[in-house]
């Protein structure tokens, strides 16, 4: 299955970039709703780069690992679900110069959980999430990259 969410924000590519590097940018990125655990924040974003996380899935505690694979400074960084609830996660976090600043691109590849049944449910159970939670992580992007501008 494939999820794309795409924002334009007033700045340029290396400031938004710059945000995504910043050490406490992965935490602010988590959603208040989400019960999640960094275990292992990133150290970079570049290849080899490992994540660890718990988060709550109904009442249960699911590990999420994750690792990056791609890296190209002020262009793409990429990571992969090693261990986690989906079957297969591949996420593209994209940046292109644009008129009005940045185009922010977050593209997911995935293969929801539990086969033909999570497939069923992902217009009622997963896909909703993921729209509000980059919704989210968008606006904080944006919040953060004007905010640094004013320092």
């Amino acid at each position: 299955m494939h999820f794309l969410k795409q924002s334009i924000l007033p700045a340029s590519v290396e400031e938004v970039f710059a945000f995504h590097e910043r050490p406490d940018a992965f935490a602010l990125l988590q959603p208040p709703w989400d019960r999640v655990e960094i275990i292992t924040p990133p150290r970079s974003l570049e290849v080899g780069t490992r994540v660890e996380l718990r988060t709550k899935v109904g009442p249960f505690w699911i590990r999420i690992d994750a690792e990056h694979v791609a890296y190209e400074r002020n262009e793409r960084f990429e990571d992969v679900m090693l261990r986690g609830p989906f079957a297969r996660w591949h996420h593209k976090h994209l940046f292109f110069a644009h008129e009005e600043g940045c185009r922010l691109r977050d593209e997911i590849e995935y293969t929801p959980p539990f086969g033909w049944l999570g497939r069923l449910g992902d217009p009622i159970a997963i896909r909703p999430k993921l729209n509000k939670l980059f919704d989210y992580r968008h606006e904080i992007t944006r919040r953060e990259v004007l905010a640094a501008r004013d320092e």
